[in-house]
């Protein structure tokens, strides 16, 4: 963690005061008090939370050296490097003796059958009407 305790002290007067001076005005002394001192108590936690998260914080930005790696941290790094394929990749590209280019068929695009119905205009104009009635 981040500080000591005095800096959750500090945060718990600060709490204090402000919580005092907001509620004294609309409420007596006792009450007062009383919820001030429940807002030394939230600031002080508070305070504590935010030095155990900027600790947290400040542990994992940290370079790896000064962690200490257990073996329980297995996978933690990670290797980006990728092995050297070149030879493949030559090897795929180049043509294989039994596919030679000299395709009998060549290139055929593909014809999808037409989606479009050559039926008669009447038909279609009393099939809408029939439609339009129901």
């Amino acid at each position: 963690m981040i500080g000591n305790i005095f800096v959750n002290l500090l945060f718990g007067l600060i709490g204090f005061v402000f919580t005092f001076l907001v509620t004294y005005s609309n409420n007596v002394l006792g009450t007062s008090l009383l919820r001030s001192l429940l807002g030394f108590i939230i600031w002080f936690l508070l305070a504590f939370l935010l030095r155990w998260v900027l600790g947290f914080i400040m542990y994992q930005s940290s370079p790896p050296d000064e962690q200490d790696i257990d073996g329980e941290e297995l996978g933690a790094k990670l290797d980006i490097s990728t092995p050297n394929e070149d030879e493949e990749l030559i090897n795929l590209l180049k043509p294989k003796p039994g596919q030679g280019s000299g395709n009998s068929e060549g290139f055929k695009p593909l014809t999808p059958p037409k989606l479009v119905s050559m039926k008669d205009p009447e038909e279609l104009a009393k099939a809408v009407r029939h439609l339009k009635e129901e």
